[in-house]
């Protein structure tokens, strides 16, 4: 077989592969995460649910896959939003909020890693990696707008709580600034017990 007909067919599979996760976001998006088997996947691409057992092993792999398709468009969203810790802090929000049943399967149970692309998740944290350099400051600062954004879309704050005001506060506990002055006023402070 030559490699016109070997690259014909990778791209054909290929693309029946993007199909399919597609099918499970818009499937996913409008019914939630129970809407998410084979089954349903296939009718939405009009196939037999075998076929996609050759693009992918389990109903786990597919998942992984929409995982993986989440992340990048979170990416995409932090990218094109205001590069400031307000405007990631809004576009996470936008996010998480426009699809919560996508960003509840992408964080709400451990993150598949070895399967996801090499530099995914890195890359869809670098926007706020350029805010806070630090690493534990911006890992602290995720999962206090995780935590935000997971009770706002699970309905879990009081009724005409003022979530704007959360935010900002999360924002404000956050800012480069401040950042900087508690990790010098940490270090003044180690300076003089030394």
């Amino acid at each position: 077989m030559g490699r016109a007909m070997l690259r014909g067919r990778f791209g054909v599979a290929e693309d029946r592969r993007r199909q399919a996760v597609s099918a499970a976001r818009r499937l996913l998006d409008a019914e939630g995460e129970d809407a998410l088997s084979m089954r349903r996947i296939a009718a939405e691409l009009g196939i037999r649910a075998p076929s996609l057992y050759k693009h992918f092993a389990d109903k786990a792999a597919l998942e992984t896959a929409l995982i993986a398709d989440g992340l990048q468009s979170l990416y995409q969203a932090l990218d094109a939003g205001d590069r400031g810790l307000a405007g990631i802090a809004a576009s996470y929000r936008r996010f998480a909020l426009a699809h919560p049943h996508l960003y509840s399967l992408m964080t709400e149970r451990p993150l598949p890693r070895t399967e996801l692309p090499a530099g995914l998740e890195d890359q869809a944290a670098s926007p706020l990696h350029e805010v806070l350099a630090d690493e534990h400051q911006a890992r602290a600062a995720w999962a206090a707008a995780h935590g935000l954004a997971i009770l706002e879309i699970h309905g879990r704050f009081p009724p005409g709580a003022d979530l704007q005001a959360a935010w900002d506060a999360l924002v404000t506990a956050f800012a480069p600034e401040k950042v900087k002055s508690q990790q010098t006023n940490a270090d003044r402070r180690r300076d003089s017990h030394a």
